[in-house]
């Protein structure tokens, strides 16, 4: 691995957000090519972040912050990336649903797939269920990611599902659910495609539902 792209592993592992944006800036200068420094540098540093969390190493503090690193970065890798045509891994609609306010878990859920090289429609939090359908009709995303942290507010899941079949869209997506209170056995239950316990694992299952 070239010695810029090994500083920019180590920066957003660190959750150093400024080094990250320095040495994004310094590899592209270098002539390295944004999909390059994006897979090398920060996707693999992203999937590492996601194992150390697994085991234990990581938690969602140190997450968060690495997270953030690689968004500084981002933001300068992006324009360049549009301007080689680089694709994204996917596009993923997400939201938490109809009467939630939590976004944390959202938030930290949609940095880890940024991370991971997929294009993001943040819709927020109190989200409603036609709401996830205009977003899916006018971005074409694959995937639409759903978050409550209430049980209360669990069946807005089930709700916004029946939309996407009413709209005649469920086909052409898949569902995926998360959040403290949800389950596998619910995920099923509503007809999700899939559950993902915690953020980390939100990117190998979003990787997995693409495929």
């Amino acid at each position: 691995m070239d010695e810029v792209l090994k500083q920019l592993y180590d920066a957003v592992l660190d959750g150093d957000s400024k080094t990250t944006a320095e040495k994004v800036q310094a590899a592209l200068d270098a002539g390295i090519g944004p999909e390059k420094v994006l897979n090398e540098g920060m996707v693999a540093a992203m999937g590492e972040v996601g194992r150390l969390f697994e085991a234990g190493e990581y938690y969602v503090p140190e997450m968060l912050i690495a997270a953030r690193a690689m968004q500084s970065g981002l933001a300068i890798l992006k324009p360049q990336l549009v301007k080689a045509d680089i694709k994204p891994a996917g596009k993923i609609v997400a939201g938490t649903v109809k009467g939630d306010l939590h976004d944390i878990g959202k938030n930290l859920v949609c940095m880890m797939l940024e991370g991971a090289a997929f294009e993001i429609v943040d819709l927020g939090t109190d989200v409603a269920p036609e709401k996830f359908v205009e977003a899916v009709k006018s971005t074409g995303a694959q995937i639409v990611a759903l978050s409550a942290l209430l049980t209360t507010t669990m069946p807005n899941m089930k709700t916004t599902i029946e939309a996407l079949k009413a709209a005649g869209l469920r086909d052409k997506v898949k569902v995926m659910i998360g959040g403290a209170p949800v389950s596998e056995g619910y995920a099923h239950e509503i007809g999700a495609d899939g559950y993902s316990v915690d953020a980390s694992r939100a990117v190998s299952l979003a990787q997995s539902l693409i495929k």
